[in-house]
């Protein structure tokens, strides 16, 4: 019997190849990698960078979310995941406003620092310069990297299906704040402006807030 979890080597791989990333840029942060359901209202989430969201003794660290469902895409799709997320990181690290809404538009200083990190940046009418691929200079730069995710890929999340069961609420938006309360508001309310926590004094910031 095969005693290995099945996360071990997905968690394996990401960390690996994050390690990477900050060999070669050395303002992105460590993180707390996370795996879980990138099914959300308002299309697939691959993951998000989310800062200061853990606690290691008395040090804040930031979380790393990769959603599962995108694992299908392989070492390349996800290595354009982790350097997106990297370039949020290194954005935090240079004190850079990289996104607005909430954190849900990338402006063009994210732009910036994302072709900086070797990607190729399209801009969305909704959530701005977020649509990512990784060209192929970039792809041959990290080959060794995208080895180790093809390796480490051994399995994803099933898409879930809106269809039957219990239906979800579309009138409304789930929000976390920088310590983990969590509120929901219509979207009405949440979009007029900035909602902020009165214990840490940050945004609430939508759940499906990334890329």
């Amino acid at each position: 019997m095969n005693t290995t979890t099945v996360s071990t080597p997905l968690v394996a791989a990401i960390e690996t190849v994050w390690k990477s990333i900050q060999d070669r840029h050395e303002d992105v942060p460590a993180v707390v990698v996370t795996l879980g359901s990138g099914t959300a209202k308002q299309g697939m989430k691959l993951g998000h960078f989310a800062a200061d969201r853990w606690m290691r003794g008395d040090e804040l660290v930031h979380e790393l979310f990769v959603g599962g469902e995108g694992l299908q895409r392989g070492g390349v799709g996800v290595l354009g995941t982790l350097l997106h997320e990297a370039a949020h990181g290194a954005a935090r690290a240079r004190e850079i406003q990289d996104t607005s809404r909430q954190g849900r538009f990338h402006n063009a200083k994210f732009r910036a620092i994302g072709e900086e990190f070797g990607l190729n940046l399209e801009k969305d009418p909704s959530i701005g310069w977020s649509v990512t691929t990784v060209p192929a200079d970039t792809e041959r730069s990290y080959a060794d990297e995208i080895t180790t995710l093809d390796g480490g890929l051994v399995a994803y999340r099933l898409t879930e299906m809106s269809a039957g069961g219990r239906k979800s609420n579309n009138n409304g938006v789930t929000a976390l704040c920088g310590c983990g309360r969590k509120i929901r508001v219509s979207k009405t309310v949440y979009a007029a402006g900035p909602i902020s926590c009165g214990l840490c004094g940050s945004d609430f910031e939508a759940e499906d807030d990334d890329e």
